[in-house]
């Protein structure tokens, strides 16, 4: 009994006729292309049969034979009329009459229709079907900003790149704009790859530079990094007015400093002041920990940064094996390669080596590749470790800056702060995130 089969792969996806290959001598395959009724494998399998008859056709389902239930029926009769009888396994003996009345049929049909054209139009990097987001509308192809509403998207990205704070930044949108949002929204407005400017599909491949971004790279680089570093820190320290709000623990009782401050009180000169202090919250010992001047615990720490950080990065440095490129060289290296095979795909295409929907489908893989590669290298340090070091190590540096700018430099390198306490005075410990 000789036994051949057919199959019929949707676009973008790796050809698996599974079972086929263990039950049929021969199988005949095609892919769905930007011509939905080009298919030279199931021409190609009915011209065998005629030369050479087979008793068994079989298929993943009957639905995969054509595009609509008459083109289905068309060719289980073409099929049979060679002699061989029509399996599918997933259903068994061929009833035509029915077939062509099956209403599951149709819907499956339909909806196979669908599918191949979302495929189709992400080889085209078009927007994938549904509404747009926020910020855009569907124009010319692609997206296009919407000037009535991308404004309210800017000011929210800019309030949290000021502040770091996602809950400050969605009341900052709601009290300016009235425009009410929850905190996953706005997560999803920081992150998504459409506000960046690039497109992101079902298979979660990420096609890079497909229509005008809301969030620059740079930006975008930044947000990434704010959002990494405040995963760790305890609610409401992300946006806290105070640098160190927190990053201060005790090391004694293990518990987080928290900051307080004290009454006004009338200097000399009959002006009120307030004094701030980290004090250790929920302190199981007793007595308890005492608090300790949030100025002179300020002053300490920009002393230790200055001392410690040169030393660790230079040991980190140190590390690196001789002559090894940086992980950003190697990146752009990746990158370049692919990139310099995208741009041989014309050349292949125009002179017959690839066919259009081959190239298409290569085309696609090699932007998502380029696209992977373009959020490893954000991921990394923006600036140069080693000439960072030397510029932060000045106190007056730290000084000189504000409680929001402070605060951003203290998470770009400091993980914990731990307060050692003495029988009489108290230091410093940093943990440095790298």
């Amino acid at each position: 009994m000789r036994v051949v089969a057919y199959c019929y792969q949707t676009a973008g996806d790796a050809p698996d006729p599974g079972r086929l290959n263990e039950l049929a001598e021969q199988v005949y395959s095609d892919g769905a292309v930007p011509t939905p009724g080009y298919r030279p494998g199931r021409d190609r399998l009915l011209a065998d049969l005629h030369t050479t008859p087979a008793d068994l056709v079989l298929v993943q389902d009957l639905a995969t034979l054509g595009n609509d239930p008459e083109e289905v029926s068309a060719w289980i009769e073409a099929l049979e009329s060679t002699g061989a009888e029509v399996i599918s396994l997933a259903g068994g003996a061929v009833d035509v009459a029915s077939l062509v009345q099956g209403a599951n049929l149709a819907s499956e049909q339909r909806r196979r229709r669908l599918r191949e054209g979302h495929a189709r139009s992400r080889l085209q990097a078009l927007p994938p079907p549904g509404k747009p987001p926020y910020g855009y509308r569907r124009g010319q192809g692609k997206y296009l900003i919407d000037r009535a509403t991308a404004p309210v998207v800017t000011a929210f990205v800019n309030e949290f790149l000021l502040y770091g704070s996602l809950r400050g930044a969605v009341r900052f949108v709601e009290t300016r704009f009235g425009k009410r949002i929850s905190a996953s929204t706005g997560r999803r407005w920081l992150t998504h790859p459409t506000y960046r400017g690039d497109l992101q599909y079902q298979d979660g491949t990420v096609l890079r530079d497909t229509h005008a971004a809301i969030v620059s790279r740079e930006e975008a680089a930044q947000i990434d990094r704010l959002l990494r570093r405040n995963r760790p820190l305890p609610p409401r320290t992300a946006g806290a007015a105070r640098s160190l709000a927190g990053l201060v623990t005790c090391q004694n009782c293990g518990q987080p400093l928290t900051i307080s401050k004290t009454a006004p009180k009338s200097t000399p000169r009959g002006q009120a002041k307030t004094y701030l202090y980290l004090r250790p919250s929920g302190c199981p010992q007793t007595p308890r920990c005492k608090a300790i001047p949030y100025d002179e615990a300020l002053h300490r720490i920009v002393a230790e940064i200055c001392r410690v950080l040169p030393q660790a990065v230079a040991q980190f440095t140190a590390n690196i094996p001789p002559g090894a490129p940086a992980p950003g060289t190697r990146l752009q290296a990746a990158i370049a390669a692919k990139e310099a095979v995208l741009a041989q795909l014309p050349a292949l295409e125009d002179s017959g080596v690839l066919d259009a929907e081959t190239a298409a489908l290569r085309r696609y893989k090699l932007r998502g590749e380029i696209a992977t590669l373009h959020q490893q290298l954000a991921q990394l340090p923006p600036v140069n470790l080693q000439e960072l070091s030397q510029s932060v190590s000045i106190p007056q540096f730290w000084l000189d800056l504000s409680e929001a700018e402070r605060r951003f430099f203290f998470r770009e390198f400091l993980r914990d702060i731990q307060i050692v306490r003495d029988r009489d005075d108290w230091r410093v410990e940093l943990v440095l995130v790298f």
